[in-house]
């Protein structure tokens, strides 16, 4: 165990996502940010995607790295109401209070998850967030506005005001916690039931005081999305969400999931390594909202590494999905 925590701490994409982080604990001064947007002053990769990319790289728990983020994140499930805690929707929330309501909401969400997956779950503050949330997206799933959830306003599409639909952060939280999953068990089956439908094909926004936020994180049904043949439009994106639907346990009622792992098995040789044909790069996301998991491997130069982050998540998935496998 020693040696492979060395190996760990000297691991280059550890050192390189340390070494972006500031002394409070941050990363480039944001909480959810997927990429460099420069409206909002966002530089970087935000702390929520950094903090869980050095968990799927596996670095040791208790560091003080994670220490310091977690304070950060025990404040905002705390429902603390510094503006600073608003982060990259400072500025914009002085003018407009919804925002600052909205961003406290999703900013909620984002830290739950993050401690979650950390491998927090008995922490009754990450164990009341993910009670309190899940109600909420338990309540939405049971009202009318889930069957019609996008209305019109003017020129534009929005969803519905009072709308508390399931983000890519609330259904992670219930999927990294299989205490919450036995105790809720009629909400993950409608929750289940509600990500294998089609999603609308409107485009929409969402109206939050004076603002138009385009969606980034909501999910209005199925996300996955793929060709006749079972390729995935975005694969790191699809495997990460085919490995939440396994955690949960409805894997087998999402037909795009299946057809997609088919595709992705298909493409593996007698070894179990995925080997596409003309693999000469790696797969890149078009949402960036699984980028914290894909790659892991830094160095993607040459085929073998090219192919071991996918055969490396297909093997997860397997095991989640209570496959029986054979390592050779």
């Amino acid at each position: 165990m020693h040696a492979l925590r060395t190996e760990v701490l000297a691991d280059k994409g550890v050192t390189q996502t340390l070494r972006k982080q500031n002394a409070s604990g941050i990363w480039a001064g944001n909480i959810l940010g997927l990429t460099q947007a420069k409206a909002q002053g966002i530089k970087d990769v935000g702390t929520v995607a950094q903090y869980r990319h050095l968990v799927e790289l596996g670095y040791p728990q208790g560091e003080r790295a994670y220490r310091m983020t977690e304070r950060v994140f025990h404040r905002l499930l705390s429902r603390d109401e510094d503006p600073a805690l608003l982060f990259e929707y400072q500025k914009a929330a002085k003018a407009n209070p919804e925002l600052g309501v909205w961003a406290r909401d999703l900013m909620r969400e984002a830290a739950a998850v993050a401690l979650a997956h950390a491998g927090n779950i008995d922490d009754p503050r990450v164990r009341g967030a993910a009670h309190k949330i899940s109600s909420r997206v338990s309540q939405f799933l049971r009202s009318e506005i889930s069957d019609k959830p996008i209305k019109r306003s003017g020129s534009r599409n929005i969803l519905h005001p009072e709308a508390y639909p399931p983000t890519v952060f609330s259904v992670a939280i219930v999927a990294y916690m299989p205490n919450l999953q036995r105790e809720r068990a009629g909400f993950v089956d409608r929750l289940g039931a509600y990500l294998v439908q089609a999603a609308p094909k409107r485009t929409y926004v969402i109206q939050v005081g004076r603002k138009i936020i385009r969606p980034t994180f909501q999910l209005l049904g199925d996300p996955l999305k793929a060709d006749s043949s079972g390729n995935p439009k975005d694969l790191p994106f699809a495997l990460y969400w085919i490995e939440i639907l396994a955690r949960l346990g409805v894997l087998g009622v999402s037909t795009t999931a299946q057809r997609i792992l088919c595709r992705l098995i298909r493409d593996c040789d007698e070894l179990g390594v995925w080997n596409p044909r003309n693999l000469r790069a790696l797969p890149k996301s078009s949402s960036r909202l699984a980028d914290f998991a894909f790659p892991l491997e830094v160095d993607g130069k040459t085929a073998e590494r090219r192919k071991a982050d996918v055969t490396f998540r297909l093997a997860l998935i397997a095991k989640l999905a209570g496959w029986e496998l054979e390592y050779t």
